[in-house]
Parts: C-alpha cells; sequence; structure tokens
C-alpha cells in the first residue's frame, strides 16, 4: 500500500482516495520535473561560469534535466535495493555539504567581503530581519516556490509497501524528518541572514569614503553598495543564487550538496510516484488504468507506472523555468495534504468505535484547521490554478460517485452515514405522520428480487426517492437453517438489489407459512417512522392447478394487511411474474440453467406464482447453481419479455385509473408518481369513475376540480354510466363454470354433511352466498367487459381493488371475483388504501 493515498482512500472512502489518488501522484510525477530543472540549472550556471554552454541556457538545462531524469528511471527501475543504496550516498553528500557551509560561516575572509560575506554579525541580523521583497514578488509567491522542498516528508510513507514496520517507521521516520529538517532550513536562514548582506557589487574598491553618509550594516563595515538601489547588483543574499557556495569553506562542496539534494528528492519522487499510482490502479477505481497496475520481479515493481512517470516528468521539464513548475506542485500537494489532514478530522468526527489513533498528542480540531489552512494557502498563492486543482478534484469524485466501484474500505464516510441516519430516524419517531408528508412506502413479498423483476421494478419506480422499499422474503424452512448460508444468500440478494440501483433493502424471515411470514413482517419491518404502510404482492396466477389451502393462506393474508393498516397492492401480468425456473434472465438468451441447490428451502405444494414469496425447491436461490444450457421455450420466452417491460422506458400511451371506491387516495397516488419518472414520463393519466347515465357532465366536471385540487395532470375523464348494466350472458355462464369446482352445493347433501364438508374446506362457495353476494359478483363481470373496450390498449392499469367482508365471503369466490375482474388485459395493478387520506388540497 502507498501511505497517503491509502490513508485518505480508506478514511474518506474510494470518491475521495480516487481523486486525490491522481492527483498526488502526478503532483510526484511533476516534483520529479522540480527537483531535476532545480539540479540542471546548477549544472548550466556551472557551464556559463566557464563559458562552456552547449547552445543557449534555456535549451542546455532541457538536455541536463533530460539526461539527468533517464539516469534516475534507469536506478529506480533497477530496484528498492539500489534506490536505497544510491540515497544512502546522496545523504552522506548532503550532509557533508551543510556541514561544510555552517564551517565556512565561521571563517571570514576578507577577500569575501565585497560580495557581501563578513561572517557573523548582529548588525547584519538586524537589518536582514524585516523583509525587502521586489519584482512584485510576495510572501506568498516566494512561500509557493519554496514550499515543495517540504513535500519530501511522505517519501517514507509513500514507499510504506516496501517497509518492513510501517506502523512503527512512518511516525519515527515521518516526524524525526520534520525536525531535523525543520531546524537545518531555519538555522541555514538565520546564519545566511547574520553574515551576508542582502546587496553587494564585488568591487573591492567600493569601501565607505568620508564624504558618503549611509547607515546601513555595509557602511558599519567599511563597504558602500548604495549604488546597488538603482539595481544590477551580482551579490548578496538578494542576487546570487549560489551564495551558499561563497560563505561555505570548500565552495565546489556546496555544489555537490545541491546535487545530492535535488537529485534525491527527484529520486524519492520517480519512487514514490509510480507506487501510488499502482496502488490506485490496483483498486481498479478507474476502468482502462489497470494495465498500470501489473508489477514485475520479487519485489513487484510497477515498470510500466515508472515509464509513465518518466513521460510526465520529461513533459515537464522541457518547460524548464522552475518558478513556473514550483506553484504548479504546490496547488496539488496542498491538495493532498489538506485532504489527509481533513481525512484524519472526518474519522474522528464519524466516532466509529473502530477509530483510535495511537499518536498520544492527537486533536480532531487542529487537523480541521491544518485542513483549511492548506485550502486557504492555495488559493493565496494562485487562486485560478486552486480553482482549476479544486474542480478536478470534484470532477473525479462525481465520476467515482457515480460509478459506484464494488470496494468496502471502512471508510469514516460509511461511518458517519450511520451516524446521521441514526440521528434523523431517532428525530423522525418525535414527528406526528401527516397527510402533506405520506410516501407509499412498501412491503414486497416478492421471494428472491431476481425472480420477479417485473414487480420488484414497477415497485421501485414510485418508490425511488419517494418512499422505503423492501424487497421481502418469507422462506419456510422443514428443518433447522443453515445461518452461514442464509447470511450469505442475503448478501447475494442485496447486491443484486445495487447492482440494478433499485432502491431498497431484501429481508428474509423463516417460519412455516407465507402467512405468518407475511405477518411477521408487516409488524416487524422498519425503523420508528421508516416504516412500510403498503402491503405489495404477486397476483396468485395458477391458483386453479394448486392445493386450496394456499389460496386460503394468500386471502388471508390480504386480510390481515387490512388489519394491521396496511394498504394493498396486486399486480397482474397475464403471462405470470415468476420467472425463477428460468435463469440467466438478465438477457433474453434462448437458454436457460438448470439449478442444482447448495441450499434447499422447501415451500408448502403450490405453484410459484401464488407463492409468491416462499422459497421453493425449484426456487431455491437461482444466484447458487450450476449451469446446463437448454433451449428455451416459446412460453419461457414471452415470458422472460413480459418480465423486462418496466424497466424500459414505456413511451407514448396512457395508464388508465379507474377510480372506482374512496380509498384514501392510493389509487390516484401511484399513477402520479409513476408519471414523474423518465421512463412513464411520456404516458398519460386516464382517470375512470361510475356515475349516472343523466350525471355524465356534472360528474365528469366535479372529478375534473378535485383532480385540479390535487394537482394532478390527466388528460381525461372518463364517466361510465353504463358500470351498472348487467354483464352478458356468456360472460356469466365463463364465471359459473369458474366456480362450479369450488362450490359447497349443501342443498344437494344432508346439512350435517355440508356442514363437516364447509369445516374442512372452508374455502367452499355456498348457495347461499353466492345468491347474496349476486350483484357484486356481476359488478366484476361488467367491470371486466368495460375494461377491455376502454382500456385495451393501456400500458397500465390501476384499478380500486374489490374488497371481500372477512369470515363471509370464502376465499374461492373472492379469488373468483379477482380472476374475472384481471383477465385478458394489460399489466393491471388492484390498489386499495387503508381508508387514511393520502391526498391533500393544502402544498
Amino acid at each position: 500500500f502507498c501511505g497517503a493515498y491509502y490513508l485518505i482512500s480508506r478514511s474518506l472512502g474510494p470518491e475521495f482516495g480516487g481523486s486525490i489518488g491522481l492527483i498526488f501522484a502526478f503532483a510526484n510525477a511533476v516534483a520529479v520535473a522540480m527537483y531535476v530543472v532545480g539540479f540542471a540549472e546548477t549544472v548550466v550556471e556551472m557551464l556559463s561560469d566557464v563559458d562552456a554552454l552547449m547552445t543557449d541556457e534555456l535549451n542546455d538545462i532541457r538536455i541536463v534535466g533530460t539526461l539527468t531524469v533517464i539516469l534516475l528511471l534507469g536506478i529506480s527501475v533497477a530496484g528498492m535495493e539500489w534506490e536505497a543504496k544510491a540515497q544512502i550516498v546522496l545523504l552522506v553528500i548532503l550532509l557533508a555539504a551543510i556541514a561544510n557551509y555552517f564551517i565556512g560561516s565561521f571563517m571570514a575572509i576578507e577577500s569575501k567581503e565585497p560580495k557581501g560575506f563578513f561572517g557573523y554579525n548582529t548588525a547584519i541580523f538586524l537589518e536582514n530581519l524585516g523583509p525587502d521583497f521586489r519584482e512584485d514578488e510576495t510572501f506568498f509567491s516566494v512561500f509557493a516556490i519554496f514550499f515543495p522542498a517540504a513535500t519530501g516528508i511522505l517519501a517514507g510513507a509513500n514507499i510504506s509497501g516496501d517497509l518492513t514496520d510501517p506502523q512503527s517507521a512512518i511516525p519515527k521516520g515521518t516526524l524525526l524528518a520534520i525536525l531535523i529538517t525543520g531546524i537545518t532550513y531555519v538555522a541555514v536562514a538565520i546564519s545566511a541572514g547574520s553574515c551576508i548582506v542582502r546587496d553587494a557589487t564585488g568591487d573591492h574598491n567600493d569601501t565607505v569614503s568620508d564624504t558618503v553618509n549611509c547607515t546601513d550594516a555595509a557602511c558599519t563595515l567599511g563597504y558602500d553598495f548604495s549604488i546597488c538601489k538603482e539595481g544590477g547588483c551580482q551579490y548578496g543574499l538578494m542576487n546570487d543564487f549560489q551564495v551558499m557556495s561563497l560563505v561555505s569553506g570548500f565552495g565546489p562542496l556546496i555544489s555537490a550538496g545541491i546535487f545530492s539534494a535535488t537529485l534525491s528528492s527527484a529520486l524519492a519522487s520517480l519512487v514514490s510516484a509510480p507506487k501510488v499510482f499502482q496502488a490506485l490502479c490496483k483498486d481498479n477505481i478507474y476502468p482502462g488504468l489497470g494495465v498500470f497496475a501489473k508489477g514485475y520481479g520479487k519485489n513487484n515493481e510497477p515498470l510500466r507506472a515508472y515509464v509513465l512517470t518518466f513521460f510526465i516528468g520529461l513533459a515537464f521539464i522541457l518547460i524548464a523555468e522552475l518558478n513556473i513548475i514550483a506553484p504548479i506542485i504546490s496547488n496539488f500537494f496542498l491538495a493532498s495534504y489538506a485532504l489527509i489532514n481533513f481525512s484524519v478530522f472526518h474519522s474522528s468526527l464519524a466516532n466509529s468505535p473502530g477509530w483510535r489513533p495511537s499518536f498520544k498528542y492527537y486533536n480532531m480540531w487542529v487537523s480541521l484547521a491544518g485542513a483549511i489552512l492548506c485550502v486557504v494557502v492555495m488559493f493565496v498563492i494562485n487562486w485560478w490554478a486552486a480553482l482549476v486543482t479544486l474542480l478536478i478534484v470534484l470532477a473525479l469524485y462525481i465520476y467515482v460517485s457515480y460509478k459506484k466501484p464494488d470496494v468496502n474500505w471502512g471508510s469514516s464516510t460509511q461511518a458517519l452515514i450511520y451516524n446521521q441516519a441514526l440521528t434523523h430516524c431517532l428525530n423522525l419517531t418525535g414527528v406526528e405522520d401527516h397527510v402533506k408528508n405520506f410516501r407509499p412506502q412498501c412491503l414486497v413479498l416478492v421471494g428472491y428480487p431476481n425472480s420477479r423483476p417485473a414487480l420488484v421494478q414497477l415497485v421501485h419506480s414510485f418508490t425511488k426517492n419517494v418512499g422505503l422499499m423492501v424487497c421481502a422474503h418469507v422462506k419456510t424452512l422443514t428443518r433447522r437453517p443453515n445461518f452461514k448460508e442464509l447470511s450469505q444468500d442475503h448478501a447475494r440478494c442485496q447486491r443484486w438489489l445495487n447492482k440494478k440501483r433499485i432502491k431498497s433493502f431484501y429481508t428474509p424471515v423463516y417460519t412455516d407459512s407465507l402467512r405468518h411470514g407475511a405477518q411477521f413482517l408487516m409488524q416487524a419491518v422498519g425503523l420508528g417512522r421508516l416504516k412500510p404502510n403498503t402491503l405489495v404482492m404477486g397476483y396468485k396466477n395458477n391458483w386453479s392447478e394448486g392445493d386450496m389451502r394456499d389460496l386460503e393462506i394468500y386471502i388471508h393474508t390480504i386480510h390481515d394487511a387490512f388489519d394491521l393498516q396496511y394498504g394493498v397492492v396486486i399486480l397482474r401480468l397475464q403471462d405470470g411474474l415468476d420467472i425463477s425456473h428460468i435463469q440467466g434472465q438478465g438477457a433474453l438468451s434462448l437458454f436457460i440453467c438448470v439449478c442444482v441447490c447448495v441450499c434447499v428451502c422447501v415451500c408448502v405444494k403450490s405453484d410459484s406464482d401464488s407463492c409468491p414469496s416462499k422459497t421453493t425447491s425449484s426456487q431455491s436461490s437461482p444466484l447458487i447453481l450450476r449451469e446446463t444450457k437448454i433451449p428455451l421455450s416459446l412460453t419461457d420466452q414471452r415470458l422472460l419479455e413480459t418480465s423486462q417491460q418496466f424497466k424500459k422506458k414505456q413511451g407514448k400511451g396512457t395508464i388508465d385509473v379507474w377510480w372506482l371506491f374512496d380509498d384514501g387516495g392510493l389509487t390516484l397516488l401511484i399513477p402520479f408518481l409513476l408519471t414523474n419518472r423518465s421512463k412513464w414520463g411520456d404516458c398519460r393519466i386516464r382517470v375512470f369513475i361510475g356515475g349516472k347515465i343523466n350525471r355524465i357532465d356534472h360528474d365528469r366536471r366535479a372529478m375534473a376540480t378535485l383532480l385540479s385540487r390535487f394537482r394532478i395532470d390527466f388528460s381525461d375523464i372518463h364517466v361510465l354510466g353504463d358500470i351498472n348494466t348487467k354483464p352478458k350472458k356468456h360472460n356469466k355462464l365463463t364465471f359459473k363454470e369458474l366456480i362450479e369446482p369450488y362450490r359447497l352445493k349443501e342443498d344437494d347433501m344432508e346439512q350435517e354433511a355440508a356442514e363437516r364438508l364447509k369445516a374442512q374446506e372452508p374455502w367452499r362457495i355456498t348457495d347461499n352466498e353466492l345468491e347474496l353476494y349476486r350483484a357484486k359478483t356481476n359488478r366484476q363481470i361488467r367491470l371486466n367487459e368495460l375494461l377491455k373496450e376502454h382500456s385495451s390498449t393501456a400500458k397500465l392499469i390501476v384499478m380500486s381493488m374489490p374488497l371481500a367482508r372477512k369470515g363471509t365471503v370464502s376465499s374461492a369466490l373472492y379469488m373468483c371475483w379477482l380472476e374475472t375482474l384481471s383477465k385478458d388485459l394489460p399489466p393491471l395493478l388492484l390498489v386499495r388504501g387503508n381508508h387514511q387520506s393520502v391526498l391533500t388540497f393544502y402544498s
């Protein structure tokens, strides 16, 4: 791992880590250019002194810089051992040069006085103590050039992957480096400011005469450099870049020290940049960069990243202007340091139990102050460069946030999200429900989410960013469950939802029946106010072919929902919803996969659509399987196509709302929410209501006024004056044939036998019940005729669901009503609210 990038990415997450990783790697690559140009400038100045320039100064800097960076690349590619050995040699030379400077500062030589060096003197120190910026320079413009000299403090952290004990070595090494270099920089500055004047002519004849009236430090030491006020002087602290060579005991050793310092820093940056870039590429945050992650040799050296760093450095070396390159990398490094400080502060703010800093004197507010100070200095140095840097970081952040890489680094962002979610949930518990804030919060009995994608996609369409969605799965088990396998199963299902960008939670429950599981879910799922208020189910398509006891459970589940003050929504597609027997359902391929179950969950005998949230042996997790390809039947191909219909854009069409009962407004709210989505945006709402033939215009105007007050856009309102007309005879005969297998026919048997049969099979339809609800039966038949007449081309039909009195209407009769009402139609959503208002006139 590479220190700064690893720290930021693992603390703040891939969004910040990925963006700052690129910036930090690029800054190190540009730093190579800065140090090499500093080295090349010294070499070219020495060549100029002996009149040995190859072309001109600028091009010579480019030539020397190019040759130097090639040499450094060779040392780096050779491996960390060679780099470490080279650094030790350079360190010895650097220490000797520093010692040489300090020894020379005590060796005041008369021949050096015309060039401004007089040895330690209080007058010189006091004169140099104040600022004297020239040629439009300011404190921060000088700071921008000097600052990169301090960026090497992270060199150790950047090669943390090559350290034996980075946890101990990095803090000790970094703190000692800061201490030693800080003392050295300050000592050199104080020393130079105490023994060298700012301006000197270099002429032995510029001594003080009796006629000259001067008061500066040079005058007190016998020299008159007042002519330098007009400019043109070549010596002194302000003019001579080789002034340390003048002070030192042996001048060439200072040049060797400059070579050592620049080459050492360039070498460190040339090693750091590829390591950071390799770590970034390994995390696969940015697609296409993985080619640079490949390592070679026993130390996994990133040779490709070395080459990339070489070319970036070479491009900036060709600029050949140190004062142009330095401010650029100052901004990049300051941005990196700001995020390092902020990541530490953010980790403390998240208050995660896993954040336990070992540094005794750590304080989160110091970290925040450091982050703010870095950003402020960025803008003070160069506001437009700082703005560009921050925009680049923001663009990279947005890109990674949009792509959502599949990584889990336990970042402080996750911890802070948890804190905020917990706080808001607790605050929400003290807020009373209000009709203006009603949201459809759906508990969807879907089983495995990828088994019924149409149901999941449709519900997601009207809950996304609006309300809670929980994909519930009732698993009926006949043996003690293997909780490890079930936990893995849970994780896979949630990952599937996240991959499909469906904002939902997956919640399984283990019980003996669908009804009991649904009861548990409706009572227990949720947190405070984040609790479902609407039960969504798939229609039991093949109910007549299964065990009628399953039908009894299905209908009782609906009644339980109303008892618990839930609204109920049932989706019917004519081809069915369940595609669990067809694997590879993400694409419309011509193959299915035969599942070999790893975890078998047994359901009571029923067809899969009729048991929408139970696990059968044929519906064991479709995420754990061995594949054998066999051709799909035409029925399965059509089913696959149907299952994907809500995933695509719906185009122009209508959503037909048949609002036949006042259920609180849920039947109107769901279509309104759908039309706010881009997939359904081109669809218009048509409203159908019942009415009397002589009041059609009046009822239409009244309904239009009501919808306008609710601020719900609609394209048309149809008042059905013939809704109470008797249905056609052949449709009544069809209904009679439908109910025939489920009738009790108590008139044809003795009373005691009839009562015994009814007790054993409570779903059976009695003659008395059939006669009592004849009008309601005719209404369902008639409504189906009207639906086929008016809404056969609708994209979706949303209709008020008929209710059956609990304990009075048998399950078979109620299911026959739903079957008759919804057969041979486009996608149909049967909706019934809990009769609490969900729409209001007021904003």
